[in-house]
């Protein structure tokens, strides 16, 4: 099981110089300001309020600020301050990589850096129970706060939203503001702090050089792209009975495929086949491999070191012969059910009917606000699966029924998952507009999933002009997001 951090600040709702940069690495540590309005679940024409964060970046090469990107996701306004105080500047969010959770940040007035010098990096990851200090504008005061501790352990594990990385944990306290702020050894920087470990004491974490480099690469071009991954799911080989199933002998480790990540037939791993090697280090039964000396780690923590043009090579044993195989390797998100990652969810009106497609964050919404109405929902059955065709999207209700006449004696619809418009199978939020768009006949037939759920049927012709009285009664602006609208303005609308 993995543990997941706490990320401080979301749970609210990233010669001569270095001589005397060294001797008061703290000038490299500012205090980061962020206004944020993150998404409306239920109204997703609208933000919520905003809330101001507070967090700690320090200042890297090319007069840029480091910090988490839990921060600045949905951030309006951004400002700056150096750790003794005095004037804001105002910044501007460069890159937000959500889940490795680093973003950069820059400031157009070149004298902000003139006394703040970029903080010099270790070369080299530290090794474990070394000392630590880490530095941060925590709760509880307003100058910078210093803790410190020991490395207690360097592990390959997930961050957030699917992504694995290095990281190391300290047992020096990270504490609410301290978030984004430097963690040094020996004076230089062995990486930024991201969050800690709830329910236990002095248990930081740290994203370490060797990740913050990876991302700083990644972005030169102004986007992150994201890490290289595999899209299969494996399955641990300890047990007897499935090791005789497969026919390996004693002598045969590693870790079978449970699930390949497609299953077209030019796909490389079927089903059963056990991954002995990647490169050349050899896999446990576990799936762990010889990372460094006295270091072993998940075989995944291998990707980046080995990968080649996103191919990465891997032996295999299947029907008791080994292979030798180039696995392709995705930056891409295959689930069915996705985070926001910093996007406004796109929607669109149809009459007393808001319609979005389902992100992870607002599923728990739905399931509180009618859980009857939920039995037999992809909402829950399919929670975790692949999309099975790309660009496939739920496209939900994402708010409850608007009051309208032409609703009268219909149900609550407020979270349940479209199946068919007009007897057809909705693919996405794209497809549905397009068959309302497009869609002939005096009546428009929606079907939802569920064994509970009802069919809705509404008299085309009415349907805009209720939509225009439904959009005035609740105040909302526009009737769908731009990438919708735009499908929905593509071709003038067919006779109702």
């Amino acid at each position: 099981m993995r543990i997941q951090p706490i990320f401080i600040g979301f749970a609210l709702l990233i010669g001569g110089v270095i001589e005397a940069y060294a001797a008061a690495p703290e000038d490299s540590v500012v205090r980061v300001y962020a206004t944020i309005r993150v998404p409306n679940p239920v109204r997703p024409w609208a933000k919520q309020n905003p809330v101001e964060l507070m967090g700690t970046g320090v200042i890297v090469d090319g007069k840029t600020i480091l910090t988490n990107a839990h921060l600045l996701l949905y951030a309006d306004d951004v400002t700056v301050q150096g750790r003794q105080g005095g004037d804001r500047f105002e910044g501007k969010v460069a890159t937000v990589g959500p889940g490795i959770d680093l973003a950069t940040v820059t400031v157009n007035e070149s004298k902000f850096f003139e006394t703040r010098p970029p903080m010099p990096r270790a070369a080299q990851r530290p090794s474990s129970n070394v000392g630590v200090v880490v530095y941060g504008f925590s709760v509880g005061g307003s100058g910078l706060a210093v803790t410190r501790g020991i490395v207690s352990r360097v592990e390959y594990a997930e961050y957030n939203d699917i992504v694995e990385g290095m990281r190391i944990q300290v047992d020096a306290a990270v504490n609410p503001g301290s978030s984004g702020g430097p963690a040094l050894v020996d004076g230089r920087m062995i990486g930024l702090t991201f969050g800690q470990l709830g329910r236990a004491e002095n248990v930081g974490y740290v994203i370490p050089n060797e990740e913050i480099d990876a991302y700083l690469d990644d972005v030169k071009d102004g986007r992150y792209d994201g890490k290289l991954r595999t899209s299969d799911r494996y399955q641990v080989l300890e047990n007897e009975a499935l090791r005789a199933r497969l026919g390996l002998a004693k002598s045969v480790r590693g870790i079978m495929v449970n699930r390949p990540g497609r299953s077209d037939s030019t796909y490389p791993l079927c089903e059963g086949d056990v991954i002995t090697r990647i490169g050349d280090a050899a896999l446990d039964n576990e799936g762990m491999v010889d990372y460094e000396e006295n270091l072993r780690l998940p075989f995944t923590s291998l990707i980046p070191r080995l990968a080649k043009e996103g191919i990465l090579p891997v032996t295999l044993v299947r029907d008791g012969k080994s292979l030798e195989i180039g696995l392709s390797l995705s930056r891409e998100d295959d689930r069915l059910i996705k985070p926001y990652r910093g996007q406004y969810p796109p929607f669109f009106v149809y009459g007393p009917l808001v319609f979005s497609p389902v992100f992870e964050e607002v599923v728990p919404y739905y399931i509180q606000g009618n859980p009857i109405a939920l039995a037999g929902s992809p909402l829950l059955s399919r929670a975790g699966d692949r999309a099975a065709f790309p660009g496939e999207e739920l496209v939900v209700v994402t708010a409850p029924l608007l009051a309208h006449k032409i609703a009268k004696g219909y149900g609550n619809s407020f979270g349940q998952v479209v199946s068919h418009v007009d007897g057809v199978r909705v693919k996405n939020l794209h497809h549905l507009v397009e068959m309302l768009q497009q869609g002939q006949g005096e009546f428009v037939t929606f079907r939802f999933f569920g064994e509970l759920s009802e069919t809705m049927v509404f008299r085309r012709g009415a349907i805009e002009e209720a939509t225009d009285q439904v959009m005035s009664e609740n105040g909302i602006p526009r009737r769908g997001s731009g990438d919708v609208m735009a499908i929905w303005n593509k071709v003038a609308p067919m006779p109702r």
